[in-house]
Order: structure tokens, then sequence, then C-alpha cells
């Protein structure tokens, strides 16, 4: 298992609301919630200082058992599809923080825009009243595209300080990042590896190769140099390990093209927030 990282070498980045958080952290999407609660704190042994989790997930509680203590860990935390509107929103932040062990959670994010369902405006609009009453530091959306983002922002004046969308090598998300970027807003990366096909390609192996890493430090260490926030996930100990031991090479400016001409136009994996149905 690779030398724990420091707190120090690891990147901070600076939100719209004068909050700091941490440019990587950990996903638990997926981690059994039986198992969180042992990842957490093993990531947390590792250097890990942001952990990422949503309602969706089942395992705030985990994540809560996992983080008893460390105070000093930024907490995401995500609402569910089911719960959107004004009153449902806050109802269910509550939950979270209860579960979560945070009575004033780091980032409370809405998880999809669902536009078939009219009601990412009014639970945005609960978001903004949670933050002005001091309830939670950060708020923020997943998958929203630039026209959700535009009603979002028109409606309350206030702009996301973050937007979570997948992004990877083959889906770089360029236009949305650029657009999120002209209202600082952060972009974070979720599903950053692709899947995994990503840290096959022989672009990304070879620069690997020259620079005593693996693939899967390489395309972490893209994301860093690239500006973007990204949080992979991983219940493997020795994954987790290697995820953050980024902070000691430099990508150059040819390793950087050469994994930006990866971008595809079809390379997207999940539903598309236009069309999501969930």
């Amino acid at each position: 298992m690779s030398e724990k990282i420091s707190v120090d070498a690891q990147a901070l980045v600076t939100l719209n609301d004068g909050h700091v958080m941490p440019q990587l952290g950990l996903g638990v999407w997926r981690t059994p919630p039986a198992e969180t609660a042992r990842v957490v704190r093993l990531a947390v042994e590792l250097g890990y200082r942001s952990v990422d989790t949503a309602r969706h997930y089942e395992n705030e509680d985990g994540v809560g058992e996992g983080l008893e203590g460390h105070p000093e860990v930024f907490v995401t935390t995500k609402l569910w599809n089911a719960e959107q509107g004004y009153d449902r929103a806050l109802k269910a932040f509550d939950e979270s923080a209860r579960l979560l062990r945070r009575p004033i959670p780091d980032l409370f994010l809405i998880h999809w825009p669902m536009p078939t369902q009219g009601q990412y405006v009014e639970t945005w609009k609960a978001l903004v009243q949670l933050k002005k009453d001091g309830r939670v530091k950060s708020i923020g959306v997943s998958n929203f595209e630039a026209e959700h983002l535009e009603r979002i922002m028109d409606a309350t004046g206030v702009a996301p300080v973050v937007n979570q969308i997948e992004l990877h090598p083959e889906f770089q998300q360029r236009e949305l990042r650029v657009f999120n970027a002209r209202h600082d807003i952060r972009t974070e990366a979720w599903r950053p590896l692709g899947k995994g096909r990503a840290l096959e390609d022989p672009r990304v192996c070879e620069i690997a190769a020259r620079h005593g890493k693996t693939p899967a430090q390489v395309v972490i260490r893209w994301h860093l140099q690239s500006g973007l926030i990204v949080i992979p996930k991983s219940a493997n100990p020795g994954r987790l390990a290697e995820n953050i031991d980024v902070f000691d090479f430099t990508l150059h400016s040819a390793d950087m093209e050469a994994i930006d001409a990866m971008d595809r136009a079809e390379g997207r994996m999940c539903a598309h927030p236009m069309t999501a149905e969930f």
C-alpha cells in the first residue's frame, strides 16, 4: 500500500461562496452500506479529506459512521429525484444531515434536474433557503445542462458552487465546462475513469509507463491539471491508496494533449440529463 499522502499535498479549490473543498475526494456510489464505514475510515487514514455520497446510494449512515471524529473531512450528499419540490427537499435534507451526523453538511446537491418533473427550480429555491438559514455551507447541482442552470440562476440570482457531471477522457463535456466557468461554477467529474475503459487506452498506458505511474493515476492527474474536481470511487484498499497517490508528478503538455484527443461526441455512458427517467 502506498504511503499516506499529507493533507498539505492535496489541492483545494475555492467555491463561488468563499468556501473551499478538496479537489480530490472519494466517491461511494455502489459501496455496500454495510461496508461503507470501513471504506471511509480507511480512506481518511490514507489522507482523503472529501467524501461524496447521496441519498440514492443508501449509505449516508455509513459515511457518517466512518467520519465520526473527523469534522475536518468535507462531505457532499445529494437529493434524490423523488424528493424534489420545495417542502420535500427541506425534509429530505434534514434526514440526510441526521444520517451523516452533520448538523451543517458541507455541500448539498440536486442529483438530477429531471425536467419532465418540472420541479428543479422550486427544489433549488429550497436549497437557497437552506444556505440562507445557515443549515448547509454550500449548495450545488449534479447533471445539469446549461439551460437548467440558466433557469435556476434566473429564478434565484444564486449560482451553484459546483455542477457534478459525467466526465472522463472519452467524454469531456467541454462546452458545458466553458458555461460553468463563465458563471464561476466549478465542474466536478463523476465516473472519472470512464468505467475503466480509459485505463486500457494505449495513449494512457504509454504515458503511465513513462511516469512510472498507473493508468488510473494518470487519468486522475489529467482531471486535476484540467482544473476539475474529481471523485474516483473504490472499496479496494490498494486502489484507494493508488487513487490518492497523484501529487508527486506532473503530466507534460504533450501528455495532456494526448488525453484531450481521446474525447468522443458519443462517449456518454449514462443517461442524458434531458431525458433521464429515474
